[in-house]
């Protein structure tokens, strides 16, 4: 039994955000994609690297998450890198647009999953770390995983 937690429908995480920000808040969006986008990604194929969201009048879209082309989508054209839409509601978007503006946050993609048979994205309102806190952040958990493991060997 390996010492992950796994979540069902969990496609892909973002840990490396986790790392650079301090997640305060989730919302949860849908994501439009196209069929062999869904495919891939149901292969496996979808990469964070970089994902952020950025916003263009009322709407936001996920710029930076990679889905690797589908190799049987047959002629259609894919663009891996493209900018995919997200879907939200007009008041989320006002309230996440404007924490955005104002508070100097950030709203980072935090994980892909399914949930009721469709792609749904974890955005994560999010504040960026300094690198004093991202090592106190390693030290703290280096620190909470060793006293797992110490207390798993006790039972």
């Amino acid at each position: 039994m390996s010492g992950k937690k796994e979540q069902p429908g969990l496609i892909a995480e973002n840990r490396k955000a986790r790392h650079f920000f301090e997640f305060l808040e989730f919302f949860e969006a849908g994501i439009a994609l196209t069929g062999p986008e869904i495919k891939s990604i149901r292969a496996g194929g979808a990469n964070f690297h970089d994902a952020f969201v950025r916003f263009r009048g009322r709407e936001a879209f996920a710029v930076g998450l990679h889905v690797a082309p589908y190799k049987h989508a047959g002629f259609a054209e894919q663009e891996p890198d493209r900018e995919r839409k997200l879907l939200l509601h007009a008041r989320e978007l006002r309230v996440l647009s404007a924490a955005v503006a104002q508070q100097g946050l950030a709203l980072v993609l935090a994980n892909l999953h399914f949930r009721a048979g469709r792609v749904k994205v974890e955005l994560a309102l999010a504040r960026g770390r300094k690198l004093g806190d991202r090592r106190e952040h390693l030290r703290q958990t280096a620190a909470r995983r060793d006293a797992e493991r110490d207390m798993a060997g006790r039972i």
